[in-house]
């Protein structure tokens, strides 16, 4: 399972907070029921350009990996949830959402590793998501 947000309009101060994304990326894991296996990497970024200057922020864990990069003079931060088990990824964009106080956010859920699950049915759903991700996508809008 693949949790991918996009998140727009939200609280710039907390997008330059490293400290903020470290405690996020130390605690969450466990919150989810996943195994963190690395203390996260945090780093701040100044881009050429500063628009695309913001931190970035990774933990591995047993089950895949967390990661988290802020925009802040875009007002924008993307958060990818990865695990091979599943999760309750609602909370996860909720809590995503309240951690930056944003006011808009996409987000696409997919299902990753299918293939390796039972060998006919993981063909068959992952050229299902293959085929709506072709047509667009299942992204939704909150905001």
């Amino acid at each position: 399972m693949h949790l991918v947000i996009d998140g727009y309009g939200g609280d710039t101060s907390k997008m330059w907070d490293k400290e903020l994304v470290r405690q996020f990326l130390t605690d969450y894991p466990d919150s989810l029921g996943m195994t963190r296996i690395t203390d996260p990497k945090v780093l701040d970024y100044h881009a050429p350009k500063p628009e695309d200057s913001g931190i970035s922020g990774f933990v591995i864990i047993a089950e895949s990996h967390i990661s988290i990069h802020t925009f802040p003079s875009k007002s924008y931060v993307n958060i990818d949830i990865f695990s091979c088990r599943a999760f309750d990824y609602e909370r996860a964009l909720a809590d995503a959402t309240e951690l930056f106080d944003l006011k808009e956010v996409k987000n696409w859920l997919l299902d990753r590793g299918l293939e390796w699950l039972d060998e006919r049915q993981g063909l068959a759903e992952s050229q299902q998501q293959r085929a709506t991700l072709e047509a667009g996508g299942p992204g939704t809008t909150r905001g």
